[in-house]
């Protein structure tokens, strides 16, 4: 039983830091959020909320800076202020916007934002064991390796939703009339409007897949799809 201790201290660690994200997240976004109102960018989102039977899709204005979208864990879609301003300085389109929020939508869909947060705990879990076990037969190098494997897995895990997110996106805009060219369009434009044009980290640390690597996926499956594969 003292030898479980550790794996099961972890596993409770793990459980305790997911309510407390989900809890501590849920207060931020409740704090800094309000509800997206833009008569540009309304028609856009009612027809993709009309291509899935809905009377709305509530979409929410984030007070952050950074550019990105957010998929909450209670279903919620997010836009950064960051963002919304790139649309409001004319850099990007209301249906390149409008592929953001079909892509966050995807993850709602496809239960990512849940499993995410759920995953984030589980991979401090995991890392905590790791450190324990490797710890004391790798004392120098062992916490290095946990950090390390867990890295490479949650990266793994996060490129693989997101592919996931960005055709469900696709079949979205397409059923919606928009198709698939601002949503291709706003892959190219990413790289600049974050801040991250040059080198980065390798790609298979990367928590998002390469731009040209998404585009070439939305292109595959746009061929299999007319060709009713």
């Amino acid at each position: 039983m003292l030898k479980l201790t550790p794996l099961i201290l972890a596993i409770l660690y793990g459980l305790v830091m997911w309510r407390f994200s989900a809890w501590r997240l849920g207060k931020e976004l409740d704090a800094r959020s309000a509800p997206l109102a833009d008569p540009a960018l309304a028609p856009v989102i009612a027809r993709m909320a009309r291509a899935l039977d809905l009377q709305r899709i509530p979409v929410h204005i984030y007070e952050v800076s950074p550019v990105n979208g957010l998929a909450a864990p209670d279903g919620r879609i997010f836009i950064t202020r960051g963002f919304y301003e790139k649309f409001r300085a004319g850099e990007i389109s209301a249906e390149e916007m409008a592929s953001v929020v079909a892509h966050e939508l995807g993850h709602v869909a496809l239960g990512h934002a849940r499993r995410r947060m759920i995953d984030f705990s589980g991979q401090n879990a995991v890392r905590v064991a790791l450190m324990t076990v490797l710890g004391r037969f790798l004392p120098w190098i062992g916490p290095y390796l946990a950090n390390l494997i867990t890295s490479l897995v949650a990266a793994r895990l996060s490129r693989g939703d997101e592919y996931e997110a960005d055709a469900y996106a696709s079949a979205l805009l397409i059923k919606a009339g928009i198709g698939t060219e601002p949503q291709k369009s706003l892959f190219r434009k990413l790289d600049l409007l974050t801040g991250r044009i040059g080198a980065g980290p390798p790609a298979w640390l990367m928590s998002h897949p390469k731009t040209e690597e998404r585009i070439a996926a939305i292109e595959t499956n746009e061929t299999k799809w007319r060709l009713g594969e």
